[in-house]
């Protein structure tokens, strides 16, 4: 089983930029499917932006399109989140997930979850 640990959450004010990682210990395969999901109080687990990782096709929920950008990592077996201009409604954990079945946008379908890292927009 793969672990994933999240990184680069942080406070920052409406219109900021944050960059998040994900780094996993084991190898992505091609067939996988990494995605970002976010958590906000009292709401449920939703899909913010995922990533084919052999093929490197993206997606992203509306509300985040044009804004944040899904890709792979610097280093091997990680994949970032690039987010800019933040909004107060992008609060949230942010959470990396895989899911060895491919492209789903519903939390259920992943293998494997991070500990979340934190993310606070301010207004």
């Amino acid at each position: 089983q793969v672990q994933l640990v999240e990184s680069g959450g942080g406070l920052v004010q409406a219109g900021g930029s944050l960059r998040l990682s994900c780094a996993a210990s084991g190898r992505i395969y091609s067939s996988h499917f990494m995605g970002w999901f976010r958590q906000a109080p009292g709401k449920e687990r939703e899909f913010v932006a995922g990533i084919r990782w052999g093929v490197g096709n993206t997606y992203y929920r509306d509300s985040v399109k044009g804004r944040f950008t899904i890709s792979r990592g610097k280093a091997e077996n990680t994949v970032a989140l690039q987010m800019n201009n933040l909004k107060p409604e992008d609060t949230g954990v942010y959470y990396c997930g895989l899911n060895r079945g491919g492209y789903s946008t519903m939390y259920s379908s992943y293998n494997e979850w991070g500990q979340g890292t934190q993310v606070t927009v301010s207004s």
